[in-house]
C-alpha cells in the first residue's frame, strides 16, 4: 500500500485528505438535498429541526465533533500542520528562535486573515438578519466552508498565497483555526448541536494559541527540524505544485494557439 501511494505521489496523509474532500462534498450535497426537500414541504427550520433535532444535523455534529476531539491529541493520521504543537513532533535544531523568519509568521498577516474572515461573515450575518437566508442555509454555508478547507490544503489556499505567505501547510501559523472559521456561521443558529460545534472549535483554537505562546519554538522551521522539507513525509504541497505547473502549461498552450490564429 505504501509503495503504491509513493509511486503515485500520494502519502497516507494526502490520501486521507482526498477522502475528506470527497466525504465532505457528499455530506454537503446530501444536506443540500434534504434542505431543498424540506423547503418544498414547508418544514419549519429545515435541517435544524424543532423540539427533535433532525437526523442530518446529528450526523453532521457527530462527524465534526469526533474530528475536533481527535485534534486535541497526537495522531499519525493528521498533518504536521496541526500536530507541530506536540512535544513528540519537536526536533530541536539548537538555533535561536526567529519568530518572523517568514512573512506569514508576523502579527500583521494574522490580523489580515482575521479581518478578511470577519468581513466575509459579516455579509453572511447581514443576509441572515435581513431574512434573506435562514438557519438551514447557515449550516450549508458551514459545510461549504468545510469543503473549501480541504481545497485549501490540497489545491489552492488564498490565506497562504495572498495573506500569510507561508511556505506550506506544515508551517502554517493558523492551521488549527480551521474549525473555528468553518463553524462561524453557526453562531446564529440557536441550537445545542450548532453551538457545541462552535464552542469546541473555539476551545481548539485557544489551546493552539496557548501552545504557540508557551512553546513558540515548535512552530518555526529554524527551531523545529520536524517542519523542514527533508523531514516531511506528507508531500501535501506537491498537489498544489502539480496543479500550478499544469495551469502554466495550459496557459502557454492556449497562448501559442491564439498566436497562430
Amino acid at each position: 500500500m505504501k509503495k503504491m501511494l509513493q509511486k503515485n505521489n500520494f502519502s497516507l496523509i494526502s490520501t486521507l485528505h482526498y477522502f475528506k474532500l470527497v466525504f465532505r462534498s457528499c455530506l454537503l450535497l446530501l444536506a443540500a438535498s434534504v434542505y431543498i426537500v424540506a423547503k418544498i414541504k414547508g418544514t419549519p427550520r429545515p435541517l435544524i429541526g424543532l423540539d427533535i433535532p433532525s437526523v442530518m444535523l446529528v450526523l453532521i455534529w457527530l462527524v465534526f465533533i469526533v474530528e475536533m476531539i481527535l485534534r486535541f491529541f497526537p495522531s499519525n493520521l493528521e498533518s504536521m500542520g496541526c500536530q507541530k504543537q506536540f512535544s513528540r513532533n519537536y526536533i530541536p535544531t539548537n538555533k535561536q528562535l526567529e519568530r518572523q523568519l517568514n512573512p506569514g509568521e508576523s502579527n500583521n498577516s494574522t490580523l489580515v486573515v482575521v479581518s478578511s474572515w470577519i468581513a466575509l461573515n459579516s455579509v453572511v450575518f447581514l443576509l441572515f438578519f435581513l431574512q434573506l437566508i435562514d438557519e438551514g442555509l447557515l449550516l450549508l454555508i458551514a459545510l461549504a466552508y468545510s469543503v473549501c478547507d480541504m481545497i485549501c490544503i490540497l489545491f489552492f489556499c488564498p490565506f497562504q498565497e495572498w495573506m500569510m505567505k507561508n511556505k506550506c501547510c506544515g508551517s502554517c501559523r493558523i492551521y488549527n483555526w480551521d474549525y473555528a472559521m468553518m463553524f462561524t456561521p453557526l453562531i446564529l443558529v440557536k441550537d445545542f448541536y450548532s453551538w457545541s460545534l462552535f464552542a469546541v472549535a473555539i476551545i481548539l483554537l485557544i489551546t493552539w494559541e496557548i501552545f504557540y505562546k508557551v512553546h513558540p519554538e515548535r512552530f518555526y522551521e529554524n527551531t523545529n527540524a520536524g517542519l523542514s522539507c527533508k523531514n516531511c513525509p506528507e508531500k501535501l504541497c506537491s498537489h498544489k505544485k502539480s496543479l500550478h505547473n499544469f495551469l502554466i502549461k495550459r496557459a502557454k498552450i492556449l497562448k501559442e494557439s491564439l498566436e497562430k490564429i
